[in-house]
């Protein structure tokens, strides 16, 4: 906790009409021996203010700083995978680029004007055989393509006095190098975005070939059109790849949720909570990562814990889901009322040899059976709180608290309490992910049985353990990991497939790793 004496300025004005009475009162010019003690300690009032000051303004800094719930990590291999898929669509749309026509006039000496036209540019292809994507540090991303090459054909005409002449060319352009600043951040929706913020294109090398009668002729406007050409080709480059990153790969991020529907209860918040990050080895995207109820959003009562996220580069991506996520999600389905869960006889398997009424019971309640003789009973399973699980080395651990409160069902259909219990036990979950799904699967330690309340009389809870032991197991436990086996989205842009699955247990969340191959559209 931060704490800073005389926060309001105000606070300090009584010393001001203090060094002003006693620093002169002994006359015009003339400072008292008070006045000069109390200005010493006035500077160094101020001084130590100045510092208070600047401790409050760190200390609101660090307050506001918001650690994510949910970090998703693209190392070095993922952006090459995603540079090798962006390069090939750079390559197809620079293979479409539209030259315009060229034509000038130019005098030589002794000869005259010369007007020239070429026209029909036709760029029939455009490789980018070696290319690479950096991380810059704090800033975003570059690109840099080298030994770039195309081939244009088209036709030509000139035109000197009385002479005319036209025909067809060949042009080569080798050596042609590019770089591509790309900046990264978010909007006010949370989502990411992404922008050229600089782009060069050189070329090194242009060779014409021209098909015509008179060959003196065409070196006469070669240095001419060569130069132009270049120019045109170098700008319509880097127009092109501004128009790629707008049109095409800043919609493509829009794709990724920035909320995710899970049910008609709950969905999840994956808004960024900040720009990426770029460092040397990684890019680092922090999302809230916070489940929430459709019904009623309100505000979580516990905050995000930093992540202490491990050098890990051998997969493309890495999701690391805090422990605050998954406790999110416990109080988003509280907050819901979803925690609740009714079993009745008919949830009961009928080879188990026993039958959810007062009868069974009455074997560890005798008294029931007097009270309400062999009638139908029910389990209402509710949690008094939302539970809250803790993530280690060692894997990921629950201990919920359940009421248990059991009804016998009168023949009127009515229901009349017998007795409420407070269950809670260990449970260990087995997470992996499936179809870019988070799922999981629940194993539920002994349970743990005590008396909360009685309509019915005392009796010894121990004796109901083995029962709700197996009642549990029968019913609870595979209606929560049928729901576990549909598991929550992680936070996947469109056409998107993981394998190669990584899961690993660190200290407050869960690191899984995983490789990528995305399904691109068919081009047009």
């Amino acid at each position: 906790m931060c704490r800073v004496g005389c926060g309001s300025s105000s606070a300090c004005l009584p010393g001001r009409w203090f060094l002003f009475w006693h620093g002169y009162k002994g006359g015009v010019g003339r400072e008292s021996p008070a006045g000069a003690r109390y200005r010493g300690a006035a500077r160094m009032g101020a001084q130590s203010l100045a510092a208070a000051c600047g401790a409050l303004a760190l200390c609101l800094a660090l307050t506001g700083a918001t650690n994510p719930g949910f970090v998703v990590r693209i190392t070095q291999s993922g952006l090459d995978y995603a540079h090798q898929q962006g390069i090939a669509i750079l390559e197809k749309e620079l293979a479409q680029l539209k030259l315009p026509d060229i034509s000038g006039d130019f005098r030589i000496r002794h000869v005259g004007k010369v007007h020239y036209e070429i026209s029909r540019l036709d760029l029939r292809s455009f490789n980018l055989p070696y290319s690479r994507i950096s991380l810059v540090p704090n800033v975003g991303l570059q690109v840099s393509i080298s030994n770039a090459f195309a081939e244009v054909d088209g036709n030509w005409r000139v035109k000197i006095y009385f002479i005319r002449d036209h025909g067809s060319f060949d042009l080569k352009v080798e050596n042609v190098y590019i770089k591509i600043n790309l900046k990264l951040g978010s909007n006010a929706a949370g989502k990411p975005t992404i922008d050229t913020s600089d782009c060069s294109t050189r070329i090194s090398k242009v060779r014409v070939h021209f098909w015509g009668k008179f060959g003196w002729l065409y070196n006469l406007f070669y240095g001419a059109v060569e130069s132009r050409f270049r120019n045109i080709l170098e700008s319509k480059v880097c127009e092109n790849v501004i128009t790629s990153v707008r049109g095409e790969l800043q919609p493509y991020l829009q794709t990724l949720p920035v909320t995710a529907r899970i049910d008609d209860k709950a969905g999840i918040d994956y808004s960024l909570v900040a720009p990426p990050t770029a460092t040397a080895q990684s890019l680092d995207v922090d999302l809230k990562g916070e489940f929430f109820s459709l019904a009623h959003r309100s505000t979580v009562p516990f905050p995000p814990l930093a992540l202490a996220f491990p050098p890990d580069h051998d997969r493309m991506v890495y999701f690391g889901a805090s422990s605050y996520f998954f406790n999110t999600a416990g109080f988003a389905y509280h907050a819901a009322g979803a925690l609740v869960f009714e079993i009745t006889d008919s949830t009961i398997p009928k080879d188990m040899g026993f039958r959810l009424n007062t009868s069974t019971f009455s074997a560890f309640i005798p008294q029931l059976e007097k009270m309400y003789p062999d009638m139908p009973m029910k389990l209402r399973l509710s949690a008094p709180s939302a539970p809250f699980l803790n993530i280690g080395p060692g894997g990921l651990l629950l201990k919920p608290v359940v009421d248990i409160q059991a009804y016998a069902i009168l023949p009127s259909s009515s229901l009349t309490p017998l007795f409420l219990l407070s269950l809670t036990s260990n449970v260990s979950a087995v997470i992996d992910v499936k179809s870019g799904h988070i799922v999981g699967n629940l194993t539920m330690g002994r349970l743990r049985l005590s008396l909360k309340h009685s309509d019915v009389g005392t009796f010894q809870v121990r004796m109901l353990q083995s029962l709700m032991n197996t009642i549990a197991s029968l019913t609870l436990l595979p209606h929560l990991n049928e729901r576990l086996a549909e598991g929550f989205p992680l936070p996947l842009p469109d056409r998107i497939q993981l394998s190669n699955i990584l899961v690993r247990f660190h200290q407050n969340f869960l690191l899984l790793g995983a490789d990528v191959h995305y399904q691109p559209r068919e081009w047009r």
